[in-house]
């Protein structure tokens, strides 16, 4: 099954779709931050990267830019809740920046799992 790596700085958020994505029989790596995530990338590469945007250290739009640079044909799904702005903003950014797909907290399992299956098939 597909390995898949999720960086996200909100730890009851990264641990639930940890749970949502091994029970789906997905193999699951994570991290809090966009730096640690490319460092895990890079040690371990990853089949598909889910990226929050907002976060400390290194955001997902840095984070998206610096993954494309690696791996061009990586797929990568954004997320976000926003902040100071609307999370359309952040999304649309990532989508122009080499996010495959943009998904606005909260999404369903079933909206996730969807998207994922998209991409990896």
């Amino acid at each position: 099954m597909a390995k898949i790596l999720i960086i996200e700085d909100d730890e009851e958020v990264r641990e639930y779709l940890e749970s949502v994505l091994s029970r789906a029989g997905y193999e699951c790596e994570s991290a809090c931050d966009g730096k640690e995530g490319v460092k895990i990338f890079l040690s371990d590469p990853a089949d598909l990267v889910i990226t929050d945007i907002i976060m400390p250290e290194k955001d997902g739009i840095e984070t998206i830019m610096d993954l494309r640079r690696k791996n061009s044909s990586l797929k990568v799904i954004a997320i976000s809740g926003g902040g100071r702005a609307e999370p359309e903003n952040y999304l649309h950014s990532a989508k122009l920046l080499g996010a495959n797909r943009t998904m606005k907290k909260p999404f369903t399992n079933e909206e996730m799992l969807e998207a994922i299956r998209e991409l990896l098939d």
